[in-house]
């Protein structure tokens, strides 16, 4: 018999002041049995910091949703969608392939990738001459004591709190708060 994904729920409000978008979004997300509570909580801040896509690029005509992530290597673990079906930001956490990015970028306008724990560095090193010719790609690096702070965060139920100011985010539960500065590889 096969583990289930447990739910988590947060509702987020992100106040994105560099692109003066502020919003309230309440979000369900599945970790898969093999996920870990840092790669969940990473997602989690990848979608706060790019939500400010939704107003800025569709209007607010558009979805912005977890994707099936570790359950489905066809979907990313975020993305942004239009209402015409078209796959607008595509984005990956952890280390992927070169080949499975590839593929993302040719089904999508933008494809981020949000690396993070101590392997991150090896990963890069050893992928990094495979991603040049891929234009469309981003790659971050969340530092590991912001990303293993965050995990300590998890809990089924979250209200969180994240602000967006000069490219860092300040994730907040009431209790504690997590200053996540992502630093940009590609």
């Amino acid at each position: 018999m096969a583990i289930k994904s447990t739910i988590f729920k947060a509702h987020l409000q992100i106040a994105d002041i560099d692109h003066g978008y502020y919003a309230d979004h309440a979000l369900t997300l599945a970790r898969h049995p093999s996920e870990t509570d840092e790669r969940m909580m990473i997602r989690l801040v990848a979608l706060a910091l790019q939500a400010h896509r939704l107003q800025t690029e569709l209007g607010g005509d558009g979805t912005l949703a977890f994707g099936a992530g570790l359950s489905d290597p066809d979907e990313p673990d975020a993305w942004l969608r239009d209402y015409t079906g078209q796959t607008r930001l595509w984005i990956e956490v952890g280390q992927p392939e070169d080949k499975p990015l590839a593929k993302a970028c040719s089904k999508s306008d933008a494809v981020m990738v949000y690396c993070f724990a101590h392997a991150a560095e090896v990963w890069w090193r050893g992928i990094e001459n495979k991603l040049t010719r891929l234009d469309k790609l981003q790659v971050w690096r969340v530092p590991t004591e912001a990303s293993q702070a965050l995990a300590a965060m998890a809990e089924r139920s979250m209200q969180l709190q994240a602000t967006i100011q000069e490219g860092a985010l300040m994730l907040g539960n009431g209790r504690q708060q997590v200053d996540v500065e992502p630093l940009r590889w590609k």
